[in-house]
């Protein structure tokens, strides 16, 4: 089974950030873990821009688990289309971004760099 993830940048509409926030956590995450083949999700508030230009301050990675990318795609379309999916009005969907990733290199980690 591969496993991806999927990566949503997104934004509140103006003024709504508390309800935005209230939904995604309390809400959506669940709602999308709950899609055959989502694992896990956690979200992210940008902290320390490094370099370039944020749009986007918010951050939602998905862990995802299947034989099949556009199986799992399909489903979570499926799964958000009218009335079956709560999309909260908070949600700036005009500017959300998001896209599946696949793993094009092994995790490395600190313990493994300090002993190269």
């Amino acid at each position: 089974m591969a496993a991806y993830k999927l990566v949503v940048l997104s934004e509140p509409m103006p003024g709504r950030e508390d309800e935005y926030n209230r939904w995604y956590n309390e809400v959506h995450l669940r709602e999308v873990v709950a899609t055959p083949g989502f694992v896990s999700a956690q979200r992210f508030k940008l902290n320390s821009p490094m370099s370039g230009q944020y749009p986007h301050q918010y951050l939602a990675i998905y862990d995802v688990e299947t034989e099949s990318a556009e199986a799992v795609l399909a489903a979570l379309y499926a799964a958000a289309e009218p009335g079956k999916m709560n999309i909260s009005t908070a949600l700036n969907v005009e500017t959300a971004i998001a896209g599946l990733f696949e793993p094009i290199s092994a995790v490395v980690s600190a313990s493994a760099s300090a002993t190269a």
